[in-house]
């Protein structure tokens, strides 16, 4: 890896987008603690961490903007549920379905479809959390100008990661996301060491150091089944037009084990977090208030099983929808490939069905593993871990698809040099 950034800053067109790259992540850290005007921060400090899990989420993945009520404070949550959003709604309206299958011009549009609904949401969130919570100052203005900072907020970030994408190094958008979530866990890494120095306890020494024991050992899971896949060999029956042949070939289709990424696991703690959430705003302290912090706090058997169940249906449901065997069975017979030992058609469909259903098994339990060890650590080490097992999932895998993409970068610009 640090062979690769080396070789990487030798090339001026690489180390140019580098530096672009790393000039944008700094601007955004730097608007990230600009206060958002209209807004009550002792409220809003006060209030983060205790119990809405939602809240946490967000925080999360900003980087501790929301805790801090800037005007980043949604930072890019609307442009990902959006995303997500728009995803579902291609699958589901035939139209937006056709307008993806036009190509670029069809992409493009979908894109400013997503733009537009990111921006509206933002305006809704902002406003809707923030006055629920009641962290606005009294009057109509401070309700408009918290809606308008932060939804401008949040289209500077769509902004600039769509230009870090276009002129930099990885996709922009999830870049930003990882460094909010570097941020926050240096933050709270470095709260816990204070706290270990300040108290002088063997005890908190010991959590400290379990804590990154904790993380070290899931960032080698999590990259060791992020780079895994299922190669399945495919061979190209030969085919002669005119003079000249073609195909004759063995390759492989890769079918990675992580196909669904972070996904799932975002859908299921979106969905445990909502109810709470309700509560914690509606009636805090009402019967049913009560037995959901009893019995479906974050800690509980019960919370940890329904969440893992969740991720295992989420996680089957996006590998529904991410692959088709059928197209895949079509495309290998249009092209003249054929799996060894598979017939075509049908049997090919069944095969590729098998292998999916195999992989997302896997995929799906090891989610819900890693989804329930920070919570676990929590209670048995009585102390607060910096990072949910969506942020290692979300950095690892960012971290690899950038190196990937640098690398590409590098080989392209080693074979130009070779043809010159």
């Amino acid at each position: 890896m640090f062979e690769t950034i080396r070789n990487a800053f030798k090339v001026k067109e690489i180390r140019q987008k580098l530096i672009y790259t790393f000039f944008m992540l700094l601007i955004y850290r730097l608007v990230s603690v600009i206060p958002a005007p209209g807004v009550n921060i002792a409220a809003v400090k006060a209030s983060t961490g205790s119990g809405l899990d939602m809240l946490d989420m967000i925080n999360m993945m900003t980087g501790n903007a929301f805790q801090q009520m800037t005007i980043m404070a949604m930072g890019i949550t609307p442009y990902i549920n959006s995303s997500i959003i728009m995803q579902l709604l291609t699958i589901a309206i035939p139209a937006l379905e056709r307008l993806q299958k036009e190509g670029e011009e069809g992409r493009k549009k979908i894109a400013r479809i997503t733009r537009y609904v990111t921006i509206g949401l933002a305006l809704f969130q902002a406003i809707g959390l923030v006055s629920s919570l009641g962290y606005i100052k009294p009057g109509w203005f401070n309700s408009v100008l918290v809606g308008v900072s932060m939804s401008a907020g949040t289209a500077l970030c769509m902004w600039m990661g769509e230009r870090i994408t276009e002129k930099g190094i990885g996709n922009g958008i999830s870049l930003l996301i990882f460094a909010g979530i570097i941020s926050n866990l240096f933050n709270g890494t470095l709260n816990l060491i204070r706290t270990a120095i300040s108290r002088g306890l063997l005890s908190d020494w010991i959590s400290v150091f379990a804590v990154l024991i904790l993380l070290v050992v899931m960032i080698v899971l999590v990259t060791f089944v992020n780079l895994g896949e299922r190669r399945i060999p495919v061979n190209y029956a030969k085919r002669v037009r005119g003079r000249k042949m073609y195909g004759g070939q063995s390759t492989y289709m890769p079918m990675k084990v992580d196909a669904s990424g972070v996904l799932p696991m975002i859908f299921a703690y979106s969905f445990m977090a909502f109810p709470s959430t309700i509560i914690q705003l509606t009636a805090p302290n009402s019967g049913f208030a009560l037995w959901w912090n009893t019995y479906m706090n974050q800690g509980s058997p019960a919370y940890l099983l329904i969440t893992a169940l969740l991720i295992f249906g989420f996680t089957f449901f996006y590998s529904s929808i991410s692959y088709d065997p059928v197209e895949i069975s079509k495309n290998l017979q249009e092209n003249g490939g054929m799996i060894p030992g598979i017939r075509s058609g049908k049997a090919t469909v069944n095969f590729i069905n098998r292998v999916k259903n195999r992989l997302t098994m896997f995929n799906a339990f090891f989610l819900a593993v890693v989804a329930t060890i920070p919570t676990v650590a929590t209670i048995q080490l009585r102390t607060a871990i910096p990072f949910a097992a969506s942020s290692i999932l979300i950095g690892v895998s960012v971290a690899l698809e950038t190196m990937r993409q640098l690398e590409g970068q590098l080989t392209t610009r080693n074979y130009e040099g070779f043809l010159r």
